[in-house]
Formats: C-alpha cells, sequence, structure tokens
C-alpha cells in the first residue's frame, strides 16, 4: 500500500511540520531527540491548536510515521540518543516549497495567502503571493490525492483561507484539531475548577466563623442560647 493513501493522524502531521521547521531554523539540533521533538509539538507559540501531548503520544504517532518511511531514525555524532528526521518531500514526491506550505499549515491550521508567505519565511522564501497561490493549486489538483484545499471566504475576510489535508477531509481535520484542542485545554479547565472549588470553601469557613460567637451568646436570662 502506498504510504501516502492513508490519512495521518493530527499529532503524525504535527510531528512532520515539527521536523520540517527545525531542519531549517535549529539545524544545529537536527535531527530531533523525542524530547525535543515532544516540546516542538507542544510549543506555545506559533501553534494552532496548541496542544500538550505526552511523550507517549508522541513516540506513538512516530511510529506511525516510522512504518510509513515518513520518518527516519538514527543516532547522530553521538551515537547515543535515537533522534528522528523528516523523509516528507521523498515519500510524498514534493518540492520544498510545498513542504514548507503543507508543514507551515500542519503547525498553525488554515491560514491565507499572504499568512502563509510571511510564515513560510524561514521554511522557504516565495517571490509573492501569486507563487505561494500556484503551489497551493498545484496541491490542491494533485492527480495522486489533493493535499489541501480552499476554504470558503469568511464574512468579511478579504482572502480567502487555505487548510491541509494530510488527516483526511476538512471535517475530519478540523475535529482532529478541535479534539487537540480540547486535550490541552482540560489541565487547564481542572485547575480552574480546583481554583474555584477552593474559593467556595475559604468562604464558607469565614461565614461558619463568622456565626459561631451568635450561636455562643447567652440570652437574655443568662442562659445559653
Amino acid at each position: 500500500m502506498n504510504p501516502t493513501d492513508t490519512p495521518l493522524s493530527f499529532l503524525a502531521a504535527r510531528i512532520l511540520g515539527v521536523l520540517v521547521e527545525k531542519e531549517k531554523t535549529t539545524p544545529d539540533a537536527y535531527p530531533l531527540t523525542l524530547n525535543s521533538l515532544t516540546l516542538g509539538c507542544n510549543q506555545k507559540s506559533a501553534r494552532e491548536p496548541v496542544i500538550s501531548a505526552p511523550e507517549s503520544e508522541v513516540q506513538a504517532a512516530l511510529e506511525e510515521l516510522r512504518s510509513r518511511v515518513l520518518v527516519i531514525e538514527s543516532y547522530g555524532a553521538s551515537g547515543r540518543v535515537l533522534r528522528y528526521a523528516q523523509n516528507f518531500g521523498k515519500v510524498y514526491g514534493l518540492p520544498p516549497a510545498s513542504v514548507a506550505l503543507l508543514a507551515m499549515l500542519a503547525l498553525r491550521g488554515a491560514q491565507t495567502v499572504s499568512e502563509l508567505r510571511a510564515n513560510c519565511e524561514r521554511l522557504y522564501r516565495f517571490d509573492d503571493g501569486s507563487s505561494v497561490e500556484a503551489y497551493l493549486e498545484e496541491l490542491a489538483e494533485r492527480s495522486r490525492g489533493a493535499l489541501v484545499a480552499k476554504l470558503p471566504k469568511q464574512i468579511g475576510a478579504r482572502e480567502h483561507r487555505w487548510t491541509h489535508l494530510l488527516c483526511g477531509a476538512v471535517a475530519a481535520s478540523a475535529q482532529a484539531g478541535a479534539a487537540a484542542r480540547e486535550r490541552a485545554a482540560a489541565p487547564d479547565q481542572l485547575e480552574q475548577r480546583l481554583t474555584r472549588l477552593e474559593s467556595e470553601v475559604a468562604d464558607l469557613r469565614s461565614m461558619i466563623q463568622r456565626l459561631l460567637p451568635v450561636a455562643g451568646t447567652p440570652d437574655s436570662r443568662g442562659n445559653d442560647a
């Protein structure tokens, strides 16, 4: 079976995006260790959605990618720590410009042509917006299956946004992203709930302390109330 025929999981697409990005932006640290890759996936800036994937989930997604030859394992120069490099362009048969666009869409979600050109600057320098659009159209009309799609223009928006299809149809990709966002938000929601409960307990204690002296005040006949 062709490794490009089956949609990727959301986390697998995020990993590929991180590997493509870090290969260009931090070449001295590339290929990446599992720890560095996990940090890249969970990065708070330049990511949409922001997620909080545990190392075990990143490892499982790496196995998915390794089985499809989309990542290659090596021990680097040190020969001690296992590292991972991307094989994205070769497996999908894509030029560097298309790899950069797909990586940025996997990292930052749907974007306009202008946003993609600016965000891809460190990965691939496009001459102008029409060059970006030409590569996107090529990816959308790919004979082996579209890898991007143009989304309907939002109300009040000047440009269409584009999204990747590495995880399948647009609806499936959006659902995967929403699920990842919910997992990332879960710890924050739990912390907020705990803070709220602690505040309510403190209010109740304060109320009880105010009521206790009243309950212990003797009545007008000298007897305890």
